[in-house]
């Protein structure tokens, strides 16, 4: 079966989408994992919301926070937060689609802004793979050990070539080129000689 993905600010998803979307988080991170907090949070108006479905059911989710939002304010990064794949659709690529489009998303609307998560700490290699490291160190939060991540975007360094290797370079190829010519030349003639 096929996986649908979609991103929608909170003001785009229905009641309805709200509705699993809260149940699927109270289902995985309050009766799962025994943790009982405050899910609902101010946060989810600001955020995006990336559902995964499969045949209208939601199987998935994260929510995006943009830079700024939350806490304090100061924060300059995104942040992917809520990552959640239901139990019956584990160990299928949910969760690393999810992950691979929350990243792109940012990288399209923030740039090349480092993207922050706070992961609980049996998932570290998970992220690791997707290119996250380790901010510190392990914290409990909520009962639960977790570790802030950052996936800084690589800067590519250019590598200037000095003026001489391009000149030695177009001069090669008109050389190269001048034999071919030469060697065709030879060829035609040798041929009409024969």
């Amino acid at each position: 079966m096929t996986v649908k993905y979609t991103i929608k600010g909170f003001d785009e998803l229905s009641a309805v989408d709200i509705y699993h979307i809260l149940r699927a988080r109270s289902q995985v991170f309050v009766i799962e994992q025994q943790c009982l907090y405050q899910d609902i949070d101010e946060l989810d108006f600001d955020c995006m919301h990336l559902v995964a479905h499969m045949d209208q059911t939601l199987v998935g989710y994260c929510r995006i926070i943009p830079p700024a939002v939350g806490g304090n304010g100061t924060n300059p990064n995104p942040r992917i937060g809520r990552v959640l794949v239901l139990p019956d659709n584990r160990h299928q690529g949910v969760a690393r689609e999810i992950m691979v489009r929350a990243i792109k998303y940012c990288h399209s609307k923030y740039g090349k802004k480092p993207i922050q998560i706070a992961a609980q700490t049996y998932l570290i290699h998970f992220y690791q793979s997707l290119g996250f490291e380790p901010l510190g160190q392990p914290y409990d939060e909520d009962g639960l050990e977790h570790i802030d991540m950052i996936l800084n975007v690589a800067k590519r360094k250019k590598v200037p070539v000095p003026a001489l290797a391009k000149e030695v370079t177009v001069k090669g190829v008109l050389s190269n080129l001048l034999l071919f010519l030469v060697a065709i030349g030879i060829i035609g003639l040798l041929y009409l000689l024969i």
